[in-house]
Formats: C-alpha cells, sequence, structure tokens
C-alpha cells in the first residue's frame, strides 16, 4: 500500500445534505463524528475538547481531575447480563478509568416516561445502587423529569463521572508511539447481539449475555504497577474497530491488528454470520484496548488477565499507512479497517 495522505474515505454525504438528524448521527459511524465535527466541537472549541479522549483531563487545587458524562437510550431497557441501570453506572466509570482516573463520583438524570411501571423503575436503582458499590464509586447528585406518555420509550438516563488522577502519566490518543502493542481484554461483541438478540427474539442453544462490567479495577493495576500506558479506549458503539480508527486519526499514526488474535464467541460470531454483522463493529460495554510500548506489553498482559483470562494481544502501532487501521485477515490478506457510516445496532447503549 502506498502512503495515504491523500486518500478520502469519507463515505456520507456532507452534513449540509443532512436537514435533519437521522438515528444513524447517534450510531457512533462516521454520520456521528461529522456532526460533532460540524456542529459542536467549533460551538464548544477548547483544549480539553482538542484531546479527543472519554473525558475532560482538568486541573483542580493542584491535581488533575477527570470529568465525563454519557447518556443512555438502551432498548430494551432489560437484557441478559444487566440493564439501562448497570449500564449507565459502569459506561461511565469506564470512561473515567480510560483517562487513567480513579472513579469517585457520580450524577444521575432520570428522564421517565409517564405510565412506566413504578416497579421496573426500582428494580434499575436498585441495580444502579449495586453496580457503584462494585465500582467503588458513589452517586451524590441526580434530577428527575418526567415526559408524556409515548415520548419518552419508557426510560432514558444521563450520567456524568468525576475522577482522580493519581499519577503522572498522559493517557490519551496523541501519546502512542511507534511500536506499542495494542492488547484487549476479552471477546467481543456480546452486548451487542445480547441487546439483539432480546429485541428481535432470537434464541440461541444458550443465552448471549452482555459483557457490562467496570474496568477500573483492572485500569488501576496496571498503573499501580508501574505500566507505560499510552493510551486506552473502552469499545462502546461502533465496538474496536471505531475505537481503533479514531485512536489512529488522532495519533497520525497506523494501527494493524491480526484478525485471528481477536477473539470471538462462536455463538456471537454464528449469530452475526445470520445478522450479516461483523463482529468487531458490534457494541461492547466491558472491553477496552490499552496501548502500552513493546517493553511493558507482556507484564500488562499477564496483569489483565489476572481479571480478564481472554487478555491478548491484537496488534502494534507503526508509520506505515498514517491515519489509518488495517487488518491481516485469517487467510494473510490485508484490508484497510474504517468507520461505519452509520450504525448496525439501534439504542444498544
Amino acid at each position: 500500500m502506498e502512503s495515504n495522505d491523500n486518500i478520502g474515505l469519507s463515505c456520507p454525504m456532507p452534513l449540509s445534505d443532512y436537514p435533519n438528524v437521522l438515528l444513524a448521527h447517534g450510531g457512533g459511524g462516521k454520520l456521528m463524528h461529522q456532526l460533532i465535527e460540524k456542529i459542536f466541537a467549533p460551538a464548544f472549541a477548547s483544549p480539553e475538547l482538542e484531546v479527543d479522549h472519554d473525558g475532560a483531563t482538568l486541573p483542580f487545587a493542584g491535581r488533575r481531575l477527570v470529568f465525563t458524562t454519557d447518556s443512555y437510550v438502551v432498548h430494551p431497557l432489560f437484557f441478559p447480563g444487566g440493564n439501562i441501570g448497570t449500564l449507565a453506572v459502569n459506561g461511565t466509570v469506564n470512561d473515567l478509568a480510560m483517562c487513567g482516573a480513579e472513579p469517585l463520583y457520580l450524577s444521575a438524570g432520570f428522564i421517565v416516561e409517564e405510565g412506566f411501571a413504578t416497579e421496573s423503575l426500582w428494580q434499575i436503582a436498585q441495580s444502579m445502587k449495586k453496580t457503584a458499590d462494585e465500582a467503588g464509586v458513589r452517586i451524590v447528585t441526580g434530577d428527575t423529569k418526567v415526559v408524556d406518555r409515548g415520548k419518552g420509550h419508557g426510560l432514558f438516563i444521563n450520567t456524568a463521572g468525576v475522577g482522580a488522577i493519581n499519577h503522572n502519566l498522559l493517557i490519551n490518543p496523541k501519546q502512542i508511539c511507534r511500536e506499542d502493542v495494542i492488547i484487549l481484554n476479552g471477546d467481543v461483541g456480546r452486548h451487542g447481539i445480547a441487546i439483539m438478540a432480546v429485541r428481535e427474539g432470537l434464541e440461541f442453544e444458550t443465552t448471549i449475555e452482555s459483557d457490562c462490567a467496570p474496568l477500573a479495577k483492572t485500569v488501576m493495576k496496571l498503573i499501580g504497577a508501574g505500566m507505560e500506558i499510552h493510551c486506552m479506549r473502552d469499545l462502546t458503539r461502533g465496538g474496536l474497530a471505531t475505537s481503533l480508527v479514531e485512536i489512529a486519526e488522532t495519533s497520525g499514526l497506523h494501527i494493524g491488528i491480526e484478525e485471528r488474535s481477536i477473539p470471538v464467541r462462536d455463538q456471537v460470531r454464528g449469530a452475526c454470520e445470520i445478522l450479516g454483522f461483523d463482529p468487531i463493529y458490534v457494541a461492547n460495554e466491558g472491553r477496552f484496548v490499552a496501548i502500552v510500548p513493546e517493553k511493558d506489553a507482556a507484564r500488562s498482559l499477564d496483569i489483565m488477565r489476572s481479571d480478564w483470562p481472554d487478555a491478548c494481544i491484537i496488534g502494534k502501532v507503526t508509520d506505515k499507512h498514517r491515519r489509518l487501521v488495517t487488518m491481516k485477515s485469517i487467510i494473510g490478506a490485508e484490508r484497510i479497517v474504517d468507520m461505519l457510516s452509520g450504525e448496525q445496532l439501534p439504542r444498544i447503549c
């Protein structure tokens, strides 16, 4: 492959050709990134936003804090392995962890549709409490709004989080270097397929459960062991592929991965084949990549495997094809991994 500096990989039409927002604008693909780049990034431009990470790192009283926020609109609200409440807590905790912060406090905002079952709301609140306790954070403030029947899809939740950085590392996509190693903490695609199976009434020999889980414990182990982490990213909307493309574009470097190294459970792979999905684009809620120097790769992998036995090295960073992600297939062919134009699965987080 030749230098790709002038290659244009943008498939969707310019934003001006979309007079109204589409569902696909929230899917984590190219349309969502165009919406952010054309509307929100210019309006809210700041040095903190330019880092292009999962949260903003802010100076405060001689320390560094991380602040992040996210909204959750998953449908169905309950799914194998969790519900919208566990998703809201873990998703925000994980965004803090990806910035290298120890999660401390969360807020929770509830937009409830008129007629929603109070028993379901109680179950979700209890799940959030349990998940927050397990993740070592406290929910300390919040808000509740009720909207007209038929206008809220049952329940939406917004959470924001604050965490503290207790080390000197800078962890963001601009820190990665040539020859860095990419480590994945486990199998991919389970969350998206678990949601789709419930939504569409698909039945398998055994139930596919979401991978929804907190990641901060593992991250703190890596940092505590002195690993020189350059970047981390949790693999949510758009899956592994989109996360790596985001990192490559921000860093200006090339990421090369091996398809045979990426773990995918047989049931998930089979479901993807039936539905026409590619597992590396399917959403996750308990998976992340850590990008570390080659000298720290073996030790980092051992630490990750203490919590995630399926953790594995899936690729390296090079300057071979700048700003691109490529994947070597099982048969040895190399292909470009790009963002999806829209989305594969609506309302998966």
